[in-house]
């Protein structure tokens, strides 16, 4: 008995002061920016829309970093990488918790027109003839008139950017949330 309570105890504090959880910093960058006082004459929902901005372009550059990185199905690390993974670890690196699978994270945001796409936002496609779910998403990197261009893994190229133009895609879209 005293046994079974000693190694009980061990497994404990061997459990409580493990590794903590670690954290991928060399993709993010610090700057520092001193400013003079000035009046504040903006208005609040400008400073709203420039976090978002700038959670956007953090997203956005965390996701670029894995340009080039291998199609893995089920992968989240530079050596393999799904179309959900790239969405869910560029999302996680920015402190934010989304489901890991494309169709799941379809259910997440508000649902926009294909006009009012930002950089940040997300497409989702389907691309299986006889799947009837959502099954491919990718994250706007730019917009440029109605030009939009979105990094995502494809099983052929890896991780890349496309533009919605591009036919396959254009066929295969189904369409566009707002996550931030």
């Amino acid at each position: 008995m005293f046994r079974k309570t000693i190694i009980l105890l061990l497994i404990f504090a061997v459990a409580s002061c493990g590794p903590g959880k670690k954290r991928r910093t060399y993709s993010k960058t610090r700057t520092v920016t001193v400013e003079g006082s000035s009046e504040d004459t903006s208005p609040r929902k400008s400073r709203k829309e420039e976090r978002i901005n700038e959670k956007a372009e953090a997203i956005i550059a965390t996701a670029m970093t894995f340009s080039g990185t291998r199609y893995k199905y089920g992968g989240t690390t530079n050596k393999g990488m799904d179309c959900s993974g790239l969405v869910f670890v560029s999302l996680k690196e920015n402190d934010i918790l989304f489901p890991r699978t494309s169709y799941q994270m379809a259910l997440e945001g508000q649902k926009i027109d294909v006009q009012e796409v930002q950089k940040g936002d997300l497409l989702y496609f389907k691309t299986s003839k006889r799947g009837k779910r959502i099954n491919h998403v990718g994250l706007v990197v730019e917009v440029d008139g109605d030009d939009i261009k979105f990094i995502h893994a494809t099983t052929s190229r890896g991780v890349l950017v496309s533009s919605l133009r591009e036919g396959y895609w254009k066929y295969a879209f189904v369409k566009a949330m707002r996550i931030l």
